[in-house]
């Protein structure tokens, strides 16, 4: 792209702002990702956690898993990353998870998807923003919950002085 055709590109907002959430306004979020054993291998060896459930199918079938299990922590971040869009992509502070439970394994060809539901919301005292907390569950492609917890940001409000 040349400099005329980047200042002529319309501005597209991603995300929403404060006003935009409803305690109770649910969203299914509309990506899934399929996990694979590489991508579990390769966050292991990133994260050096080296935990031999997420590598040795012998060791996990020992302790009672079907076979390798993908790394929970790898379920986990793949899940928020699917809510970003609808619930955070407009940017604000990050202020906690909270509640997180992992519920059922998740295998290599996995296909994970997110659904959250706003579970509180007020003003703060500054009145140019306000903490925004949903209640996120990771479902499988059969429908279970693999994964569900609590996350609060920090989210504008429409008009506030940037």
């Amino acid at each position: 792209m040349n400099e005329q055709q980047l200042r002529e590109a319309p501005l597209r907002r991603r995300g929403h702002q404060f006003e935009d959430f409803e305690v109770g306004q649910r969203f299914d979020h509309h990506w899934g990702r399929t996990l694979t054993a590489a991508d579990s291998t390769l966050f292991c060896t990133l994260t050096l956690h080296f935990n031999p459930t997420y590598f040795n199918a012998e060791y996990a079938r020992e302790i009672g898993y079907e076979g390798v299990a993908i790394n929970p922590l790898l379920a986990f971040n793949t899940v928020v990353g699917l809510s970003v869009e609808d619930l955070s992509e407009a940017g604000g502070p990050f202020l906690g998870i909270d509640n997180l439970v992992f519920l059922k394994a998740v295998y290599p060809g996995d296909t994970l998807y997110a659904k959250s539901v706003c579970v509180a919301k007020r003003v703060a005292s500054s009145g140019k923003a306000g903490p925004v907390t949903w209640h996120t569950q990771g479902v499988n492609q059969r429908g279970e919950i693999v994964l569900e917890y609590d996350r609060t940001n920090l989210v504008r409000m429409r008009n506030a002085a940037q």
